[in-house]
């Protein structure tokens, strides 16, 4: 008898439990319509963690700047016309010299007297044959004279008068002989006082008290009228560039400088270097010299350009960079092409004029970086 209530009592305690854990999975199963709604309500979580900004940057966009654009060409400093100075007298020892290199000399300037003691003898002595020359044209003129008034009477012969006349004649001719002579001395005096043919700067002097001169022997050089010229090498496919009258500052280093203008573009090419020689004239009073090598950068007059602030450009292995960021927040490298540079601010091509240009912290940047941008200062 006791047995069999002991087996209806666990028969009852295990139904009871069954029950129990049907409730209560019914209860920790979600609906389908409740499913859904919690579906849209919970937010979706992304599949990858968004990236973090790794430094906060300025940033503008590129302005368009008026600039004076601008070529250069290296050449060499000559003179724009030299005049030589020679001697003309033969045979003369020079007796004193009156200026050196350097010196700024005018036309007629005496800049060399030559001993001309025996020119001057020379030149007294046809002077006196020239005095007896004319004293003897005198006096056969006179004998003339009176031959030709005998002539009419017949008092003397037609070969006798001839004679008169004939020595009249010579007489006349050694008279002038006598004169060019005379005029010859003069010269040779005239040529031992050797002056400047121009106005100008003395480049070369090799006259020295006490050397002999001889016909055609150079004693000066000089810069005519002080000129100088800059003589740009250019290659061929840069004269398109090129116009007379345009200005040029021409610098020879070590604070030597000066400006210029375009006075003559050779008609020729050099076979060799495909160069052609553009002659500029330089500003009078300049302490560039002859002889030396410079550097002309020509003026090609002003254009518009876009333009960044100089530290936004980053050189990384001999090319230059700027970076702008994108919609995304990440940064984009590009390569530009830097030309001049106005104050602070350098020329840029290759970049556009919306682009959001990094001004500060580009050079710890590379493509792809996530940064935060912020607006440069104005």
């Amino acid at each position: 008898m006791s047995f069999r209530i002991l087996t209806i009592s666990t028969n009852r305690h295990a139904i009871a439990i069954a029950i129990a854990s049907l409730f209560l999975v019914s209860a920790c199963t979600p609906k389908p319509a409740e499913d859904a709604k919690a579906a849209a309500t919970t937010p979706a979580k992304d599949s990858a963690p968004k990236a973090k900004p790794a430094l906060t940057v300025t940033v503008e966009t590129p302005k368009q700047t008026s600039v004076n654009e601008t070529t250069s060409f290296n050449g060499n400093v000559a003179a724009w016309q030299e005049a030589s100075v020679s001697a003309e007298a033969n045979g003369l020892r020079i007796a004193d010299v009156l200026a050196n290199v350097g010196d700024t000399v005018k036309k007629g300037q005496l800049l060399v007297k030559l001993n001309d003691s025996s020119v001057q003898a020379e030149l007294a002595a046809q002077r006196a044959a020239v005095a007896e020359a004319q004293a003897q044209l005198a006096d056969a003129r006179a004998n003339a004279e009176r031959a030709r008034l005998l002539d009419k009477t017949g008092a003397i012969s037609a070969s006798q008068i001839e004679q008169f006349f004939t020595v009249e004649k010579s007489a006349k001719a050694r008279l002038d002989a006598s004169i060019a002579r005379q005029k010859s001395d003069e010269l040779r005096l005239n040529n031992a006082r050797i002056v400047a043919p121009e106005n100008g700067v003395i480049a070369i002097k090799t006259a020295t008290v006490g050397a002999v001169v001889q016909p055609g022997q150079e004693l000066f050089r000089i810069i005519r009228n002080g000129r100088l010229e800059f003589r740009a090498e250019v290659p061929s496919g840069e004269l398109g560039k090129i116009r007379t009258k345009q200005s040029v500052q021409v610098d020879a280093g070590e604070g030597l400088k000066s400006t210029g203008t375009v006075r003559l573009i050779s008609p020729t090419i050099d076979p060799q270097t495909r160069n052609a020689i553009v002659y500029v004239d330089l500003a009078q009073g300049s302490a560039i010299k002859a002889g030396m090598y410079a550097k002309g950068r020509f003026d090609l007059g002003s254009s518009n350009a876009l333009t960044v602030p100089a530290v936004a450009v980053v050189r990384r292995d001999g090319f230059d960079y700027v970076y702008s960021v994108e919609t995304d927040g990440r940064v984009k490298q590009t390569k530009v092409q830097t030309g001049v540079r106005i104050g602070d601010r350098v020329e840029v091509k290759g970049t556009t004029a919306t682009a959001k240009v990094v001004t500060s912290g580009a050079s710890f940047l590379n493509d792809g970086d996530v940064v935060r941008a912020e607006a440069a200062p104005k």
